[in-house]
């Protein structure tokens, strides 16, 4: 039985649990530490700073390795604010596999979707008068640096607020910005390409209070 932490991970927070400054009198970035306090729990996989959204957190080593390694190709679903209205040449692209400059993704799932529900961005996100925005949803099996952001733009849409919602099995179904929850799950002997570990049972954590 292995202990995983589900994680909402709000707009301008590290993925990791300390903050090294790149130049001199840098202000220290929020992370982890300020929001989850349960010694010993590694990120399994990253999320960027600018984005939101599902982080999973766990001190089982093989469980990490199983949900971050690509061989694994566990998919992960992203809802995507883009800025323009999205064109349906766009859509067929992103399910086909989009050309970068590290070579071309993977074919994707991509939809476009109505506005979701969401708590309000800190700070918001730009708007112009004179461009719309839409939104999508896309899932992938790759985790390159920036990736839903690149696909974005390559064809012609530029991401305006990044939200990651799912994770293989796990979502951010009930997870206020900022809080987290604990489940345990069965881990298989031998682990499958495109097999997801077993839940077992879950239990929801209050958000620890930030630090000044």
């Amino acid at each position: 039985m292995a202990e995983l932490i589900l994680f909402n991970k709000p707009f301008q927070v590290l993925s990791q649990f300390t903050d090294e400054p790149t130049s001199a009198g840098q202000k220290p970035r929020s992370t982890l530490a300020d929001w989850v306090g349960i010694p010993g729990i590694y990120p399994a996989g990253r999320l960027d700073y600018d984005s939101e959204g599902l982080l999973l957190l766990t001190s089982d080593g093989p469980l990490q390795h199983r949900i971050a390694s690509p061989a694994l190709k566990m998919a992960k679903t992203y809802w995507v604010q883009v800025e323009g209205s999205v064109s349906v040449s766009a859509i067929e692209a992103l399910c086909a596999g989009v050309a970068l400059k590290d070579g071309r993704t993977r074919p994707a799932k991509a939809r476009k979707m109505e506005e979701p529900k969401l708590w309000p961005r800190v700070p918001p996100v730009r708007r112009r008068d004179t461009v719309p925005t839409s939104w999508l949803e896309l899932t992938i099996t790759e985790g390159r640096n920036r990736q839903v952001r690149r696909m974005t733009a390559a064809v012609g849409f530029p991401t305006l607020r990044l939200i990651r919602y799912r994770i293989g099995d796990w979502s951010l179904e009930g997870l206020e910005p900022g809080t987290y929850r604990k489940t345990s799950i069965n881990l298989p002997a031998t682990p499958q390409p495109g097999k997801r570990p077993t839940r077992a049972r879950s239990a929801k954590t209050p958000r620890r209070t930030q630090r000044s």
